[in-house]
This record gives structure tokens, sequence and C-alpha cells, in this order.
């Protein structure tokens, strides 16, 4: 038994109890031991309480280690210069894509995990950027590189490797597999004990692990105890709803993934607690909200529907879906709370629309934003046809007009969008071409060939400097207001992730809703003009409490007249908030 505090016997019967659910013929006492063994001699931290996870001054920052480069200076450092220079205390944590060596999509074919790619600097500069932010990074758990030891190791019958694909015989039944993309499942590859076909839920250089193999799962556990102790507290758990496969299933979401989602809470809780789990599932609302579990299993979810319904709104001018789903939206469990965003290194994800927007809705986007610039990704179903996946598109380019086509309102609607996401229940996170106001990078996708690098692009960080220095860009304009609105946002309770909301019932144009502190102290009505058209609004629609003054500290206007009527400008958004002593 490895040697840790007395207080483990909980702890091991929860780890025996995940395990004798997913290796039912394995030895659960054994195997426990040898997940606490990973983490023998392993400096246990202090537990944090519920309240203090997280607060309304988090907001997380999304990169690439390599988004902005200066010459002669690893990418990481040059980041961390950038943070300090720029962002200061605007954002609480920071999540930088894959960043350890890989062979392909931008960091999700992993090669070596415990390793900082050269390209980018190594684990001081990583750890760098932990000392002043929370640091998330990916657990690329479902697959890795067909470069990697493991799978070169299972082409010559080695270990490690030589157990950890998944093989799929002729008569295994993949009908009902749930696919992500429209290339082929099974990738024949040579082995000692000739041709075998494996399992490749992405592309043929990312080649899924078979976590019914305990080696497996006794591999990632090395790894989050090497990312914990270099400082990262957030892990996303990357793909995490293809994790587990069995033939005759979809394949997705199986209860077995659910429960390595939970073994992995287990761990972290008990050997790094304040350790956030997040899970990356592009997917249908009901199925994302899924991963909540009986609280025990992510912290955090992204709240996938919420781009593609905001982005939809903004082209339309109308609210209906997106009030519709927000009131579906239950609060979030004590002790978890939404991850909201808008954009990300992919695309505008399509699938966690299905059921909100009618393929016609979905069809009229998906024109737009081919006409702005953008391309689309798709995935094959199990019907064997093609279906829209996600539109790949800078979100500032795919806003720099509407339905009816470009126009003059694009940094106005663009801020809006964001000032919704600021708003909403949850935690923001900006990917970092939307803190920047980067448009389509259209060579990139021309260099790579791939749709997703449009979204991709890499500053020089003295053109960078240039245009944030130029009062005149939309790149200076968009970062310094967000900015501003975000240092607004940190001071105000009632933005606090698991504070109430409540949705308003205003009028089309309008999409507004309501938010109070947890201690009941502040109100904020956060009002949104989705249109391009000026509004009226009448504020005793809002039921304005007259004992309070009230202020929208974005346009720093006071509202003293309660019964008045008020202009929202296109794309304004208002946070009117009772002034407090």
């Amino acid at each position: 038994m490895p040697s840790v505090s007395p207080d483990t016997t909980g702890f091991y019967d929860q780890l025996r109890q995940h395990l004798l659910f997913l290796y039912p013929d394995g030895n659960a006492d054994l195997l426990a031991g040898k997940v606490a063994e990973v983490f023998d001699g392993f400096d246990r931290r202090v537990p944090l309480p519920l309240d203090e996870l997280w607060s309304q001054e988090d907001s997380l920052l999304i990169t690439y280690g390599d988004s902005i480069t200066a010459p002669d200076e690893p990418p990481l450092q040059t980041l961390a210069r950038f943070l300090d220079a720029r962002v200061e205390d605007a954002f609480s944590s920071v999540h930088i894509l894959p960043f350890c060596p890989f062979s392909s999509d931008d960091g999700f074919a992993v090669i070596d995990y415990s390793v900082v790619n050269p390209a980018l600097g190594d684990w001081r500069d990583a750890t760098a950027v932990s000392d002043r932010y929370r640091l998330m990074a990916d657990l690329v758990i479902n697959h890795v590189s067909s470069q990697s030891e493991w799978f070169q190791n299972y082409c010559e019958g080695l270990e490690p490797g030589a157990s950890y694909f998944l093989e799929i015989s002729a008569g295994d039944d993949l009908s009902q597999v749930v696919r992500p993309r429209a290339s082929p499942l099974l990738r024949p590859t040579e082995t000692p004990d000739g041709v075998k076909h494996v399992w490749c839920t992405f592309s043929h250089d990312q080649i899924d692990l078979d976590f019914r193999n305990p080696l497996v799962l006794l591999e990632f556990m090395k790894i989050v105890r090497l990312y914990v102790e270099q400082g990262i507290s957030i892990f996303r758990l990357d793909a995490i709803g293809f994790l587990w496969k069995e033939p005759g299933t979809t394949s997705m979401h199986l209860p077995q993934t659910h429960e390595v989602v939970r073994l992995i809470r287990t761990v972290t809780d008990f050997f790094a607690p304040g350790t956030l789990l997040i899970t990356e599932t592009n997917v249908p609302n009901h199925e994302n909200l899924s991963y909540f579990g009986n609280r025990n299993e992510a912290h955090l979810i992204y709240n996938f529907s919420l781009a593609p319904l905001l982005v939809h709104s903004l082209l339309t001018g109308k609210t209906e879906y997106l009030k519709r789903w927000m009131m579906s939206m239950p609060p979030a469990p004590v002790g978890c709370t939404y991850l909201n965003f808008t954009a990300s290194h992919d695309g505008i994800g399509m699938r966690p629309a299905e059921g909100l927007l009618s393929d016609e809705e979905q069809l009229q986007m998906v024109e737009t934003i081919h006409q702005f610039g953008g391309r689309i990704s798709t995935r094959r179903g199990a019907d064997g046809a093609e279906h829209v996946y996600e539109l790949n598109v800078a979100l500032f380019d795919a806003l720099k007009g509407t339905i009816d086509g470009e126009d003059n309102w694009q940094v106005d609607r663009f801020l809006c969008s964001q000032t919704v996401m600021m708003g909403l229940e949850g935690i923001p996170a900006f990917y970092i071409h939307s803190l920047l106001a980067t448009s389509n990078d259209a060579s990139a996708v021309e260099r790579s060939g791939q749709n997703r690098s449009i979204n991709r692009h890499t500053w020089d960080y003295a053109d960078l400097q240039k245009v944030l220095n130029d009062d005149l860009s939309d790149n200076n304009l968009v970062f310094h207001e967000l900015i501003r609105r975000l240092n607004i946002r940190r001071r105000q309770p009632a933005f606090h992730p698991n504070a109430t909301q409540f949705t308003l019932q205003l009028d089309d144009p309008f999409f507004a809703f309501w938010r109070q502190s947890q201690d009941r102290s502040q109100s904020i009505f956060a009002l949104h003009n989705m249109t391009a058209v000026a509004q009226e609004l009448r504020l005793a629609d809002l039921n304005l409490i007259s004992l309070n003054r009230w202020q929208d500290p974005i346009s720093e206007i006071y509202f003293d007249e309660l019964n008045a009527t008020v202009t929202i400008e296109p794309y304004q958004c208002l946070w009117i908030m009772n002034v407090r002593n």
C-alpha cells in the first residue's frame, strides 16, 4: 500500500468502486493500489471550500502557445510578456492549448505528453504563466499521435503500447457509431500479427486509446500528476465523450466514459483539491449537461449551445431561440458552473444547435458565414450522409453584417456578443482572437489545407503592438473596450458564476436577463439590443425598485426617472444595476 496519509479509507473505497465498474474482471484492490502508487510521495494540498472555487473576478483567456510570436524568443515567454503588459488582472485564468510535441491538428495529435514542445519553450515558461494565472491545459485523453512511442511500439508488438489500441474485427457492428468527422473510422496498420484495423475517431494520425486496458488509465494518472506538479490547476478533458468504445453502440457518452471522469475527479479531489475538471463535449445540450453527473464529474461544462444561438440572433435580429434555450437551462448544481464562450480554436459548433434551430435556420447561417469569408466542416451521420458540424470563421468577421449583408456595425455587434457572454451565469472565456478582433486568416487555410486554420492566426508581437496602439483600428477599439468591461464586471457580485439568473420577457429586439448576487444585495438587469436599429425601452417594464438608485456602469448613465422611456442604440448593452452604498 502506498505511503499516503491515514485518512485514505474513503478515498480507497471510492477508487475501488470506480475500478470495479470499469474492470469487473480485474482485481479492484490491486488496481486501486497501483493508481495510488502513481501519487506516492505527492504533497497533498489543503482542500478549498466550495465557495472559493470561483467568483465574479474569474474569466478565462484561451490561446495557443504561439498565437503571438517575437524574434529570438520562445513564444510562451512572448505570451507572458503580452499578459503582463496588456491584460494584467482582467483575466484570472489562461488556457494554453496543447503545448506538447505533436504531429497534426495543431497540437491535438500528441507525440509526448511529458515535455513542452521546444518550439514553444519549456516547462519553466509554462510554469511562469501559472505563477500569476490559474493555468488550464488539455488532457488529450482519447487518442495519441501515430508518431507517439506507444503507437510505434504497437506497430512493432512491444510494450508499452502493444495493448493500448482498439482493434476492430470484420464482424464488429459499427453502424451506430457517432462521428465528428467524415473520414474513415478504421486505419489498416501493419503489425507483427498481420494487418490490424485500429479505431481513429478524428483522423488516421490520431489513434484512439483503448481504456478497456487499465494500463492506459494508469498512464494518464502519471500525466495528471506531472501536470499538477507543473502548476496546471484546470484540466480540459478533450473529446471525452468518445473515450470508451463498444461495437454495437454509439460509442458516445457510454457509462464507462462517465465513470472515468468520476475516477479522475476522485483522484484530483483527494490529492490536489482545487484542481478543476472541464469536459469538452461538442454535442446537443442535454448530452452536454450529463457531464455534471451527480456533482461528481466535471466542475465545469462548456456552454456549447451559446455560440451558434447567439450568432444566429445577431445575424437575424431574432431572440426567440436564444431566449427559449436560456429559459430551459437549469442552474448549475452546487459546486459546478458553466464555461461560457462564443469562439474557440475550432469553429462555431452546430451540433449543440440541433433541436434548437431548424434546418432552414442553420442553412441561412451557413450561407451568411460563407458570404463573410467563412468555411464549413462536416461530419458523417449514422445515416451515412454528411451534416454541418461547425462553422469555421473568425467570430469578428462572422459578425461583420447580418443576413442582409455587410454593414457598418461590425465592432458594435461584436462587442454586444461578448457582453452578452460576460453577463451570463458561469465563467466567461475569451478566445485570444476575439479579444484582439482578429479577422479571417484565409492564407493559413491555404497553407494548411484545414478549414479551422482560418481562426488560428499567429500575430507578430511588433505588428500586434502597432494595431493595439492605433486609436483608429478595430483591434484597438475592441481590445480596450473588452478589457474595460471585464474590469467593470469583476466588481459586481451579481455576476458571480452561481448568482441567480432569470430571463426577461421583453420584445424581440431585446435579449435581456436579470442577475442577483447570492446575498441578494445587488441586482443587474443586462439588456442588449440585438439589431442595427435603435429601440425604445420603457424602464417600467423592468420593475426597478424605486427605493434604489440605478446606474449603467458601461455608459456611466444614471436612471433617476424610473417611468422614463430610454433609447437603446444599435447593439448597445446596458448593465442597469442598483447603486450600492
